[in-house]
């Protein structure tokens, strides 16, 4: 056999075996995570877009410390989904709900959903909060920054919230509502649930300082 056919029999070989849709940085097989950018740069470093396949790891990282910082912010999203209400386990569900609304932005849009998504992250971290203080018998409000990761935590859970309320006693689909969710924080609009949770929590430090 000549170094030629040696040559095209290997290449044949590594094209039987491409790679899979969804592994490395594709989400869903559909959307290129490294193109997103992040305007926050406080957020930027702990906003995990990196997934393998389908967004479900099995809650592996549940015990290590800091452990939820090498999920993808995808599977973190989908999962705060189903914290309560009717949605409570039903992660093919909601991971359905939240892939044919990105599909939906995508569409009207004409771009990357997952920079939408990220936007709607920044512009509902909250910079700051309150904790309370202890002086002897009396207890006081005082203003406290927000860590990232704790920034990154209450973004994800209030534009899940905002989803969820959505859907109580209406008709409209729980995609629907994420759609809608995700638009309007992404545009800072107040009326969006994690934007106004946001600049209240903001109001309220800022008077506790």
């Amino acid at each position: 056999m000549s170094e030629t056919e040696v040559v095209e029999e290997v290449e044949e070989k590594v094209e039987d075996y491409r790679p899979i849709a969804g592994i490395g940085t594709l989400v869903f097989g559909k959307w290129d995570a490294s193109e997103i950018t992040c305007k926050d740069p406080g957020l930027a470093p702990y906003i995990n877009l990196t997934t393998v396949g389908v967004p479900h790891t099995g809650g592996r990282h549940a015990n290590a410390w800091f452990g939820k910082s090498k999920l993808s912010v995808v599977e973190r999203y989908i999962n705060k989904l189903m914290r309560t209400g009717p949605y409570t386990g039903k992660k093919q569900g909601a991971m359905k709900a939240f892939e044919a609304a990105l599909d939906n932005i995508a569409e009207k849009s004409g771009g990357n959903p997952l920079q939408t998504f990220v936007d709607a992250i920044c512009n509902g971290a909250p910079m700051e909060e309150i904790t309370r203080i202890k002086f002897g018998a009396v207890s006081q409000p005082k203003a406290v920054d927000s860590s990232p990761s704790r920034r990154l935590d209450v973004a994800l859970r209030n534009l899940a919230k905002g989803a969820q309320q959505g859907t109580h006693k209406s008709k409209r689909t729980l995609t629907s509502c994420i759609i809608n969710e995700l638009n309007k924080a992404a545009a800072g609009d107040v009326t969006s649930f994690a934007v106004s949770k946001k600049e209240e929590l903001e109001r309220i430090a800022s008077s506790a300082r």
